[in-house]
């Protein structure tokens, strides 16, 4: 099922990217463009840090090849294979977040998203990078009162700019005036 769901979800990111470019780019048409670059570039990637979790199944299922192996070394081979997925993660980490830096530009210039909602998501890109060079180069890093910090945005920035968008929406007379003003 995680499987399953990990594709359904890369799929859904993708058509999110094209409706976020349809709002947006009227707003600033190279930061639109950059969302869609940056964040497309991180599906294959996460697509291919799956063949970690694929592996796992392989090893569980007890492929005749593997039979000769005892427990613990079927253990250590699936831990191995799990690390390597979060350590995936992480390095996706960078592309993951970084196309939040310009939705949340674009969202504070737009004039039909709350200001806030870009500062937040302008900080959370900010906060992701700093757990990401925090993780690679410190131990424990996400345990320090600073990985907290960093956290704190980034937890508010993508489930606010949900919400808004699926409770409030956006505001159409700004974004009438805006497409009027641009000429689209």
């Amino acid at each position: 099922m995680s499987l399953v769901s990990s594709a359904i979800c890369y799929v859904a990111f993708l058509l999110l990217l094209f409706i976020l470019y349809r709002l947006l780019h009227s707003v600033n048409e190279i930061a639109a463009k950059l969302i869609i670059i940056l964040a497309v570039v991180s599906v294959p990637i996460s697509r291919l840090n799956l063949q970690n979790k694929y592996a796992v199944l392989t090893i569980i299922n007890g492929t005749n090849y593997l039979k000769n192996l005892d427990a613990s070394q079927i253990q250590s081979q699936t831990m191995l294979l799990l690390e390597n997925y979060d350590n995936g993660i992480l390095i996706l980490h960078i592309f993951w977040r970084l196309w939040l830096f310009p939705f949340g530009f674009l969202v504070y210039k737009s004039g039909f998203l709350p200001k806030v909602l870009g500062i937040l998501l302008i900080l959370g890109c900010c906060g992701y990078l700093v757990n990401f060079v925090g993780n690679t180069m410190f131990e424990n890093f996400s345990r320090s009162l600073i990985s907290n910090i960093a956290s704190k945005p980034a937890a508010l920035d993508e489930i606010g700019a949900c919400f808004w968008l699926l409770i409030r929406g956006i505001n159409e007379k700004a974004l009438a005036v805006g497409i009027a003003e641009k000429g689209d």
